[in-house]
């Protein structure tokens, strides 16, 4: 059985989560306790040297460990192919791609340009993983005006659709949901002007992965 290293808490590893339970995969989950710096300890370090999470460890005493959601996605895409979330045409795929993209770039990097450089929790964390950089206080501003900018781009991309990419839900529509559920810690989130964005938000909630 495959093993999540999880926090509970964190914005990446949901997209994990709801991505197995997408899949329907079974598996064991490690909680790691990034409050108290467990990433960073030597034990967590054996397992991922890159000290984030999500991580999924594949099957066996040999198994892989993939460190980072685009690993993790790939894999589980092709070990449990249905139902399939990274599209099933070449237009498919490519669009998929695309807006998942974006919704990393444009969401959650922007919220988390703007939490990391700006929480006292966070000082010389400016950027997950194993290596300490000081926060600029201008990207936080930044990050604010881009999490603003993000809700317009998905509200107007929502008119009219059911889902952020293609005709189907996808890898996307779960990064979207992670991204503006998480948006709440920069006091970030949709109102009356995104009326797609928030119709969109609560067709997703219907699916029982959402609540993870």
């Amino acid at each position: 059985m495959i093993t999540l290293y999880d926090c509970a808490t964190a914005p990446s590893p949901r997209r994990a989560r709801i991505l197995l339970a997408e899949k329907g995969v079974a598996h064991t989950t490690v909680q790691v306790d990034l409050k108290s710096g467990e990433q960073l300890g030597d034990a967590y370090r054996r397992i991922n040297p890159q000290c984030t999470v999500p991580a999924l460890r594949t099957e066996g005493d040999l198994g892989l460990v993939l460190a980072d959601n685009a690993a993790i996605t790939a894999y589980v895409e092709a070990r449990w192919p249905d139902p399939p979330l990274l599209g099933t045409t070449p237009a498919e795929k490519a669009e998929i791609a695309s807006w998942n993209w974006r919704m990393e770039f444009e969401g959650l990097m922007a919220i988390a340009e703007a939490l990391r450089n700006s929480s006292p929790a966070m000082a010389n964390r400016a950027l997950p993983g194993a290596v300490n950089y000081p926060q600029i206080p201008a990207l936080a501003e930044r990050g604010l005006v881009r999490v603003g900018q993000f809700f317009d781009l998905l509200d107007e991309r929502l008119a009219g659709r059911n889902f952020i990419a293609a005709d189907r839900f996808s890898v996307a529509d779960i990064t979207a949901v992670v991204a503006v559920d998480f948006a709440r810690v920069v006091k970030h989130k949709p109102g009356e002007q995104h009326p797609h964005l928030l119709r969109w938000r609560a067709a997703m909630a219907q699916r029982p992965s959402m609540s993870l």
